[in-house]
């Protein structure tokens, strides 16, 4: 299991060392495991820290935060907590961040960078300002926008671009988020929290969710591109490849 120093586990989570020291004054994050003098944090802090964040995003309070933190945990197992905590707060993709300085990103995105990019940049995620440098959340991202636009696009359409898609993800997520709440948990009606024994087998489900997911939409995606270039070629390219087809059977008579 990884084990973080306080500024590397801040880094992962895509907050600051001063937001996981007020949320451990606040007793929402558990203190970390000392070695001496070093404090380490863990996978579990990791994924308790991404759950926080995740809570505060969605206009939760503090007390709040740690109403439901209590409530759940309250006759149960710990470990089986903080493992569907992990399970359901970690990134769904192996990227790791990258940090590089802010004065070398303008530089390379040139008279793109300006202070509208940038912002829409932040809001989709791809990278996050930290200090004279910056965060970049997602490397993958960052690169294919550099190759649409190396390829001519607009920064203007690879934003839009990015903008659409991520409202389209967003849905999906949500569809298969919905399907679980509707097919593999039991009934909310009537108030259901899992006991310690449901845990470890939710967590599992849990787990099963992701390359179910990935594995579908990119099916699906695979095809669909498929069938849009074969109509886009058609539509575009398809009378000048039948009057070519024409031309060529009649200088052969």
């Amino acid at each position: 299991m990884a084990e973080y120093r306080v500024d590397d586990l801040a880094r992962a989570a895509g907050t600051t060392v001063g937001n996981v020291r007020v949320y451990q004054d606040r007793d929402l994050l558990p203190p970390p495991i000392r070695h001496g003098r070093v404090a380490l944090y863990s996978e579990a802090h990791l994924a308790r820290l991404r759950l926080i964040l995740g809570l505060l995003d969605r206009g939760y309070t503090f007390a709040q935060i740690r109403e439901l933190i209590s409530a759940w945990e309250s006759g149960r197992d710990l470990g089986d907590l903080l493992g569907l905590e992990q399970v359901l707060t970690q990134p769904w993709t192996d990227e790791a961040p990258q940090r590089i300085p802010y004065a070398e990103l303008k530089a390379e995105f040139g008279p793109h960078a300006t202070p509208d990019t940038f912002k829409r940049l932040e809001r989709l995620g791809v990278f996050k300002r930290d200090g004279s440098g910056v965060l970049v959340r997602s490397p993958r991202l960052l690169n294919t926008g550099r190759e649409l636009l190396a390829a001519g696009v607009p920064m203007a359409a690879v934003l839009d671009l990015a903008e659409r898609v991520q409202r389209q993800t967003n849905q999906l997520a949500a569809l298969f988020v919905q399907m679980v709440e509707d097919h593999v948990l039991p009934s909310r009606a009537t108030g259901w929290t899992p006991s310690a024994e449901e845990v470890p087998e939710l967590t599992d489900r849990a787990a099963q969710l992701r390359p179910l997911a990935q594995a579908a939409v990119s099916a699906f995606l695979s095809r669909s591109m498929s069938h849009e270039l074969s109509n886009w070629i058609v539509d575009r390219f398809g009378p000048l490849l039948h009057q070519h087809e024409t031309t060529r059977r009649g200088g052969g008579h």
